[in-house]
């Protein structure tokens, strides 16, 4: 929109009448028009702070696509009219990096269990079916269901609060110095998940039973006088597929079915040990082999 402007004319004598009009005195004029790549150049503007303001409300409600859609928007505007390489408005800049990390913190959250930090069941559901169906497991993948011994008894002598710190340092011995790759769940309750891909049944046992040493090792002294913490395991591995019929690969409920039935051998058979199969046969890792005998019972797909 144009704007008048007066121009009055300062009088002089010698000066000669405007468009024949007496006094000297100049009409007023029209200012210069905006130009055309102000005029979008304006628009634009306007577009990238709405496109800005949506997406902060977007993303207020958790409606994170949407709202990076709105800031692709607001980008694709500022490049339009570049010739050059385009200069980021730092504001945009800021917020896009905002909502990024505003997301990978609520995603980290949503696959976290809150008191022990370690991973979730949905998390776990989520990671070995697609471990399974992408066949990223190199050698195999191996499975170790966790479980505390007696460790209602803990509550029940120690107090509920103790035994909540008692699961955190349990999960801190069991994700020390694991391999690359491997990670460590919350199964439900006292019960946890060890996730060893690319490992063979020989180097996966060696791993848990590290484990299990480390939690039966610890000085729990340190965290109330007479206290006493060990776990069972049972471990599932499962070969990397090879290409032949005679392999039939599981599912990711069948291999936890399986570590939980060989938990509950690791149970029945003395408790603080790790059961796994080998070769057709179940067998109890470390000191464990050499003083007890086993409560074999049958596993789901083994037979």
């Amino acid at each position: 929109m144009t704007a008048l402007r007066p121009d009055v004319a300062q009088s002089d004598p010698h000066r000669q009448p405007e468009s024949g009009r007496p006094g000297g005195v100049a009409l007023p004029r029209l200012a210069a028009p905006v130009s055309d790549k102000a005029a979008v150049g304006a628009e634009n503007a306007g577009l990238v702070q709405l496109h800005e303001s949506i997406a902060a409300l977007l993303a207020s409600r958790g409606q994170w696509r949407q709202a990076y859609q709105h800031l692709r928007s607001a980008l694709d505007i500022v490049y339009a009219d570049q010739d050059e390489q385009p200069h980021i408005p730092e504001q945009l800049r800021r917020e896009v990096d905002r909502l990024r990390k505003e997301h990978a913190e609520a995603r980290e959250q949503s696959i976290r269990d809150s008191l022990t930090d370690s991973y979730n069941r949905r998390y776990l559901d989520q990671k070995l079916v697609d471990m399974l169906t992408r066949g990223t497991t190199g050698r195999g993948l191996a499975v170790a269901l966790i479980d505390l011994d007696f460790f209602k008894q803990v509550n029940d002598t120690f107090g509920h609060l103790l035994g909540d710190r008692v699961l955190q340092r349990v999960v801190e011995l069991l994700q020390h110095d694991l391999p690359r790759g491997a990670f460590c769940a919350r199964y439900g309750g006292e019960e946890f998940a060890l996730v060893l891909p690319g490992l063979d049944t020989s180097a996966a046992v060696s791993v848990v039973e590290a484990a299990r040493e480390r939690v039966e090792r610890h000085d729990w002294a340190e965290i109330a006088p007479g206290l006493r913490v060990t776990v069972s395991v049972g471990l599932a591995h499962e070969s990397a597929a090879d290409g032949s019929a005679e392999h039939q690969p599981v599912g990711a409920e069948q291999q936890l079915l399986r570590a939980d039935s060989l938990l509950y051998t690791a149970k029945q058979s003395g408790r603080n040990a790790v059961a796994y199969r080998e070769n057709g046969r179940v067998r109890l890792a470390g000191a464990a082999s050499k003083r007890r005998s086993i409560a074999e019972t049958r596993v789901l797909g083994y037979y």
